[in-house]
């Protein structure tokens, strides 16, 4: 069956197709066919996703970004170095660069990146984090809580200062937490918190998708690849920033000799074919997810339209054509 869609928006992408956007070496170049092998899937805006590292990597990733120039990158997603430095929670994110939150440090960050950082993941707990929090959603910066080992009552608290997004639910936390409150829960319930989601069945499995988004809703739930340099490559070593990772033949990709996950390998016309598989909901609100909702969260409008091929029964979308 033939299906035609508004473009999808990646708000998180590390890299692509064997570029590392988090590599200060990287090009504008590389970021273009990056790009334009990301348009291949579907994918018509993206926030180019800058992780944890020293001031020194984050200024020269994100001048070579913005000064790309490419119509499709709609901003920059910073997330880090203001997270958890404690393992699990932390990720695959350099614990060295995980620093306390503060106004002046984004400021410096934010203007290496002429103004074009839109999105900003944060712990909660982390010292002045709510205090950027306020800062960040006064000047218009959308504020996502990720990478967490907050309390209840410190989820609730950055809520209150203007966080709006809880950037992949589920991930980015220690594998062990109370049954009954933690800071999955409260990010589940809150209604003012939009969730993204990284479906590739290695983050989430099929029953936890289901149950986040019947718990969110679909039309809070906006999903995203967190793809790296590995994804629409063969399996094999491939780093993210300074951290090697590895590709499985099953597309998990991890710090080799360790259960972390680092990012995904996730093209976004599988994330779409997945969600609709592991959760019953419609294809048309599974689209949205992919397109529509994202760029509304960050005040843009779909660019473009995907045209696609739907099999049911294969459970997948090939992307066809790709227009605007």
């Amino acid at each position: 069956m033939q299906i035609e869609s508004p473009g999808f928006f990646d708000l998180q992408v590390n890299g692509f197709a064997g570029v590392d956007f988090n590599d200060p070496d990287c090009t504008a170049e590389q970021v273009q066919y990056a790009v334009a092998a990301m348009r291949a899937t579907g994918v018509t805006r993206l926030l180019p996703t800058l992780v944890t590292s020293s001031f020194e990597s984050f200024a020269r990733c994100a001048r070579t970004l913005v000064n790309c120039h490419d119509v499709a990158i709609a901003g920059l997603h910073m997330e880090g170095p203001y997270i958890s430095p404690v393992d699990g929670a932390r990720g695959a994110h350099s614990r060295a660069h995980t620093t306390r939150a503060s106004i002046d440090d984004f400021r410096r960050r934010q203007e290496a990146a002429s103004g074009r950082i839109v999105l900003v993941t944060l712990a909660p707990e982390v010292e002045g984090a709510i205090a950027l929090t306020e800062h960040l959603a006064g000047s218009g910066v959308r504020v996502a809580i990720g990478h967490t080992s907050a309390s209840p009552e410190q989820i609730r608290d950055a809520i209150r200062a203007g966080a709006t997004l809880s950037t992949h639910l589920g991930n980015g936390c220690a594998n062990l937490l109370p049954r009954h409150p933690n800071f999955i829960w409260e990010q589940l319930a809150a209604d003012d918190l939009m969730a993204s989601f990284i479906v590739d069945g290695h983050h989430l499995p099929p029953a936890t998708v289901k149950a986040m988004i019947r718990a969110k809703t679909p039309a809070r739930a906006i999903l995203v690849t967190d793809a790296i340099a590995a994804a629409g490559c063969a399996p094999g070593k491939y780093v993210l920033g300074e951290t090697t990772v590895e590709l499985s033949a099953d597309g998990r990709v991890a710090e080799p000799g360790t259960s972390w996950l680092a990012g995904s390998a996730l093209m976004m016309n599988r994330a779409v074919a997945n969600t609709v598989k592991f959760t019953g909901v419609s294809l048309h609100e599974v689209l949205l997810m992919a397109s529509t909702l994202p760029a509304q969260y960050l005040g843009f409008e779909p660019a473009g339209r995907v045209v696609a091929e739907w099999d049911q029964e294969a459970g997948s979308l090939l992307v066809k054509a790709v227009t605007g």
